[in-house]
């Protein structure tokens, strides 16, 4: 990982938080979900300069996409029935749909352009699948 691209350290760092978020939710709530966890995986390939963490990044990636996509269109259809229903809460707080809807999209192209840079096919095109 030291000689990474700086993309692939930003991605790490933000999937450090997303996995920090995840354990603390858990401990919170007692719960698990794949939908933060599976960071897990992509983690360790980035950290042991693992042959398969490009593949292991766009399938995390790909479920991204289908549940960001899920959750959109039903949010669309809700706003369709009842438009003064449609509102994200956490912890007691209104959280706005424009700034949300913009951040998330942002996550989701930073990711894909990570995971489909030529920079970072290159590095990791140097590490054999037997490592």
């Amino acid at each position: 990982m030291k000689n990474s691209t700086i993309s692939l350290k930003v991605l790490t760092a933000l999937y450090i938080l997303v996995l920090l978020a995840a354990i603390w939710r858990f401990l919170d709530t007692s719960r698990l979900e794949l939908f933060t966890l599976g960071v897990i995986p992509v983690l360790y390939g980035i950290f042991k300069d693992k042959a398969w963490t490009l593949i292991c990044l766009r399938v995390y990636l790909a479920i991204q996409i289908l549940g960001v996509s899920a959750l959109a269109m039903t949010a669309i259809i809700a706003y369709q029935i009842t438009p003064q229903d449609v509102a994200v809460n956490f912890k007691g707080m209104n959280i706005p749909l424009l700034p949300l809807s913009i951040s998330v999209v942002l996550l989701l192209i930073f990711q894909l352009w990570v995971a489909f840079s030529k920079e970072n096919r290159q590095y990791f095109s140097r590490f054999t699948a037997t490592d």
